[in-house]
């Protein structure tokens, strides 16, 4: 059977039932959040200003949560894990040092344009690596609302770094 690209008819695997008439594109379709309408009303961490853009209560999203983060310069959050939420975080501007482990003994940095994965129930620390520039990222996690557990770690004074190898493409 061949595909023709230009027919529309067959089933995308939507969530929305159809069987009472056909859906409102415009309440029900796409969403585009101003920059400047944030929701700061979300779990936070010391350290860190997290911003909602995406999550259940603003646009009804099921299974995913997006936002902003924030941490100024030469500051860094508490420990704290996302439960059973996967979390990625993407560098817009400055330089992030993650530490993470039972006593944060691992590190790892990122700049603009680097992704940053957060398994589930991973302890971890989000430090801005510069002294003088605020660092953005976009975040987005696995899940509809914002899970934080804020931890009582105590950090080793030396953590290892950790640099990151490509399991797909080895060399």
């Amino acid at each position: 059977m061949s595909h023709d690209h230009h027919d529309h008819t067959h089933n995308h695997g939507h969530d929305h039932d159809h069987s009472h008439g056909p859906v409102d594109w415009k309440l029900h379709g796409v969403k585009v959040i101003p920059g400047d309408q944030l929701d700061t009303n979300t779990a936070q961490t010391p350290g860190m200003n997290r911003a909602a853009a995406i999550n259940l209560a603003r646009v009804g999203a099921q299974k995913i949560w997006a936002g902003t983060v924030h941490i100024h310069a030469n500051a860094k959050t508490g420990a704290h894990h996302h439960g059973a939420l996967e979390s990625v975080i993407y560098v817009l501007k400055g330089r992030a040092r993650m530490r993470w482990g039972e006593h944060l003994e691992f590190t790892a940095e990122a700049g603009p344009g680097d992704f940053i994965f957060v398994p589930p129930y991973v302890p971890h620390q989000e430090i801005n690596a510069s002294t003088d520039e605020t660092l953005e990222c976009v975040l987005v996690r696995s899940d509809n609302e914002a899970v934080v557990v804020n931890l009582d770690i105590d950090a080793v004074e030396k953590p290892e770094q950790v640099l990151w190898v490509d399991p797909i493409h080895r060399a």
